[in-house]
This record gives structure tokens, sequence and C-alpha cells, in this order.
């Protein structure tokens, strides 16, 4: 059995809506075509987040890492002998709080 689902993407502040059917597989798995990950901001081996509505309907966007203190000690830590900049140091620690290694 094979179902469809409509996903209604709006490109930009008061742009048109795109409607586009993606099949369901019998395994329960869509493939989202590239201007719809473009549209979300991801990329293959990336997550996206859906919200399911007691309505039927659902929101869905791109997953975003969470930051932790776990990610932020120790960034730098055996990476190197330099001695870091403060610039370099407030890089590491974006990188670090938004959950990049």
């Amino acid at each position: 059995m094979q179902f469809c689902i409509i996903i209604r993407v709006e490109f930009g502040r008061g742009a048109k809506m795109a409607t586009l059917t993606l099949k369901v597989t019998e395994r329960g798995q869509v493939t989202l075509r590239k201007e719809v990950l473009k549209h979300f901001g991801v990329k293959p081996g990336e997550r996206l987040d859906i919200a399911l509505q007691p309505n039927g309907t659902a929101t869905v966007q791109a997953a975003r890492p969470k930051g932790s203190i776990e990610n932020f000690i120790g960034r730098l830590e055996g990476k190197t002998r330099k001695v870091a900049t403060v610039e370099e140091i407030n890089e590491a620690a974006a990188r670090g709080w938004a959950g990049l290694r």
C-alpha cells in the first residue's frame, strides 16, 4: 500500500506556496527533493524535526544542535601548542555551544 503526503512550502515572505506531493513507500519512507532540503537548509545526513499536530498536520523544520557546556569545555585541549587569540577563543566557544566540532 502506498500513500501520498503533500508538503506546502512558502518560499520567502509573501511568495507563492509550492505544493509538493511525495510518495510514501511500503517501508514508510519518503524522499525529499533537493529544493525542499535547500528550503529547510539541511544536507544529506542532517535531521529534520517534525511536530505532529492533533488535526493530522505536521510542522517540519531543520533540527539544530543544542549547545551544552560539555561541548564547550576542552574544545581546544590537545589541538595545538599555539596560544589562541581572543578571536580564536570566541570562534571556538561559538562552535562548541552550537554543538559543532
